[in-house]
């Protein structure tokens, strides 16, 4: 991957033609301007999906004053900053800048657009209108908002809140602000005011960027009066519908407003310095802070995270080996942009002329069939929700289909444990080195077992795994991250021959800092750490190194690691040890390394247990990792969520949300309905506690008292993170007097 760049941080002069003034687009075509300038006119748009006509203005009412003209923004110098080569015309000498690696995101943009200029890179067919975007266009939009922000006063280093859902316009609009070398302050829809007024007002945000006028009219009342804002920015619908008392006297632009102003203001931009009327500019330097991401992590309050250009730099030039794209690969996206998880894929996946189109939960098992995507990039509950789709379509099957297709799972289940063994992808942690004669007793017999079963096998495949294959696409890889992925629906998904690659990180680590490869996907692990990082595994009481295979705290090094804490450097100084290596607050333990035996192509890789803070310490003295049982429960029908809990007390316990439908299919099945139709609270209560009983056998603790809870655990309620994780401590703190009302 390569890049032009000027020297970081270097002041310069705006690059003028040499001649009279000319129009831009003449200009190009007499060769005046740089070989690989910054365009100056709209580049040709599919005419289906983007309107001629702008978007219809708001109101006098809504919109009290008009955006400035372009001109007025030049009327004097100023500081700027830009990316050196997405606008290296900007630049001395322009294209003929010494070409090396990237130095800012937004660089990625200009190396995309000459690679793969004609290709589509998105499609968004939710939003209106729908959108869909070649990488020469894309490159376009981004070149425009950015220049449309420094026309309205948007200078490098200042905190723009961009509070939005997945689209292209979030991309484009989190790329433009990147681009002036400003820093975007990221959060989605589905959180609440305060949440949003608490990251605004923490970041000292100086304006705002949301998604639709239904998420500013939420706003307006709890949020917008509350704090000081330059201007606001609307990447979808219109203007007119703003609630126009919330607005007041603040500058309202839609997203149309601002590239159009962009292009204006860039044409004007080339037209003044032939004048002499040149603005200044610096290149964005690797090291500066390219996004504040407020971590939404199970517990604890929100702190913003500082990644800068190189932290993002390195996943974006470093997850290839994870995810071998290649040009016209499509992705289906769903998860929340801002995510760092998310963030960083899209930013990779972009940089190798992929196409991406943009879905949500409603319309993913449509789309999956719809755009057959060779990846899907997505968190742990996404899989879960697949495997729960495919089980129940076959549950519903008839007798003689529901008995040949689990059969077969079943065979092709026992079929892929032989391969572990004869493969050396067995996990174990045994330091001990395997004897060679056992291992190959073993290893024939392994041989045999998967000789015999592979034929029915294959028949699986061709009856009905294809079935599956069809309706989900997903042809080369689905990625999974953002939490720990069951490891039943690994299996059942490595079974039927969709590869699942488990990666592992963290908002302050950019994140990716371990994952699975394609080629040694082994379950169970989230892979070896990704180049350029090393993983330790620390002792929690005394902090000294572990040896391989050992239980402890894990830590990570690497230039993916956040600069720190936004206005927090108590927090910042926690998180990382006397030798720079940050805390990730985990359990886990690194796969021994053996010449042979069945784990031989296992060693190095981290295995993960479960987060430290997450750890139950029973009155007795014992450790409890809640992980394991609540795994081991959620694979039951019968139990949509549960979290387990016993922090103190001489037992566990548990609070769930069943499944009601699955409820009352099996009260129906063992014949306890009421008269009326209905199930007593006693008898769901015991169907329960049996199945957790039954689910949970094999787990090394028994869950006691239970509590039933027909309320799901949701983004909405507060009680699950955007990336759809239960949040422990809201649970329990919800539930804290018939936590206490339980154990007695």
């Amino acid at each position: 991957m390569l890049a032009a760049s000027a020297s970081s941080g270097q002041m310069v002069g705006l690059c003028a033609p040499r001649r009279s003034p000319i129009p831009p687009l003449l200009a190009r075509r007499g060769r005046l301007l740089p070989r690989r300038p910054v365009a100056l006119l709209p580049r040709a748009r599919a005419p289906a999906l983007r309107p001629a006509a702008p978007p219809p203005r708001c109101s006098a009412a809504a919109s009290p004053r008009p955006p400035p003209s372009a001109d007025s923004a030049l009327e004097h110098q100023v500081r700027r900053k830009c990316s050196p080569l997405l606008e290296s015309v900007l630049l001395p000498g322009g294209s003929d800048s010494t070409v090396h690696e990237w130095k800012a995101v937004p660089n990625i943009w200009r190396t995309a657009a000459e690679k793969y200029a004609d290709l589509v890179a998105v499609i968004d067919p939710y939003h209106e209108p729908p959108t869909e975007w070649t990488y020469t266009q894309l490159e376009q939009e981004i070149l425009d908002f950015s220049q449309g922000l420094r026309a309205i006063g948007v200078a490098p280093d200042e905190k723009l809140a961009l509070f939005a859902d997945n689209s292209c316009r979030w991309l484009v609009a989190d790329q433009g602000i990147m681009a002036t070398g400003a820093i975007n302050v990221v959060r989605g829809t589905r959180s609440s005011d305060e949440e949003l007024f608490q990251i605004y007002t923490h970041s000292e945000s100086i304006a705002l960027v949301v998604d639709s006028p239904q998420f500013f009219n939420r706003l307006a009342e709890s949020f917008i009066s509350r704090i000081n804002t330059r201007f606001i920015v609307l990447l979808w619908g219109d203007k007119s519908c703003i609630d126009s008392q919330a607005v007041k006297d603040i500058p309202l632009y839609g997203y149309k407003d601002i590239t159009e102003l962009g292009r204006e203001s860039r044409n004007a931009l080339f037209l003044s310095g032939q004048q002499g009327q040149q603005d200044v500019f610096e290149t964005i330097s690797p090291e500066d802070v390219a996004t504040l991401i407020y971590t939404s992590g199970t517990s604890g309050t929100p702190k913003g995270v500082m990644l800068t250009h190189r932290n993002l730099l390195h996943q974006i030039n470093n997850l290839w080996e994870i995810v071998p794209a290649e040009p016209g690969d499509r992705f289906l996206s769903m998860l929340p942009p801002w995510h760092a998880y998310e963030r960083a894929c899209e930013y990779f996946i972009f940089s190798y002329g992929i196409q991406q189109v943009y879905t949500t939960v409603k319309y993913l098992k449509e789309d999956l069939q719809r755009y057959q995507p060779h990846y899907i990039i997505s968190v742990p509950l996404v899989y879960e929700t697949l495997y729960s789709s495919i089980q129940k379509q076959i549950s519903s099957s008839s007798a003689a289909r529901k008995i040949i297709a689990l059969s077969l799972i079943k065979i092709s289940l026992l079929y892929m444990e032989a391969k572990k063994i004869y493969e050396g992808t067995v996990l174990s942690n045994n330091l001990v080195k395997p004897s060679f004669i056992a291992y190959m007793m073993k290893w024939l017999w392994a041989r045999l077992i998967a000789a015999f079963l592979w034929p029915l096998h294959n028949l699986a495949k061709i009856l009905v795994y294809k079935k599956i294959h069809s309706a989900i696409g997903i042809s080369k890889a689905g990625i999974s991250g953002g939490g720990s992925l069951p490891m039943h629906v690994d299996k059942f998904f490595e079974a039927i021959g969709i590869k699942v690659q488990n990666g592992y990180g963290l908002t302050e680590t950019s994140p990716v800092v371990a994952a699975r490869r394609p080629f040694c996907n082994v379950l169970g692990t989230i892979g070896h750490p990704i180049k350029h990082t090393e993983i330790k595994v620390f002792d929690i009481e005394t902090g000294e190194v572990l040896p391989d295979g050992s239980k402890g705290i894990v830590k990570i090094k690497g230039p993916q690691v956040m600069k720190g804490y936004y206005k927090n450097p108590l927090a910042t100084n926690e998180a990382f040890d006397q030798e720079g290596w940050f805390s990730t607050g985990d359990i886990g333990w690194i796969v021994p390394h053996h010449a042979i035996g069945p784990s031989r192509k296992c060693g190095g890789m981290l295995v993960l247990e479960g987060r430290a803070k997450d750890t139950i310490v029973l009155s007795t003295g014992e450790n409890v990792e809640p992980a394991e049982i609540e795994e081991a429960a959620g694979r039951s029908n019968l139990i949509n969520q549960i979290v387990v809990i016993g922090q103190d007390q001489r037992r566990l316990g548990a609070i769930i949300v069943p499944n009601n439908d699955e409820v009352l299919a099996e009260a129906k099945r063992k014949s306890i309905l009421g008269e009326n139709g209905e199930l007593a609270k006693d008898k769901v209560m015991n169907m329960l506690y049996d199945e957790l009983k039954t689910w949970t056998a094999h787990c090394s603790f028994r869950v006691g008292p239970i509590m039933i809870d027909d309320e799901p655990f949701t983004i909405d309620n507060g009680l699950m993170t955007p990336t759809m994780k239960i949040r422990r401590d809201k649970v329990t703190d919800k539930y804290r007097r018939e936590i206490e009302a339980l154990f007695k």
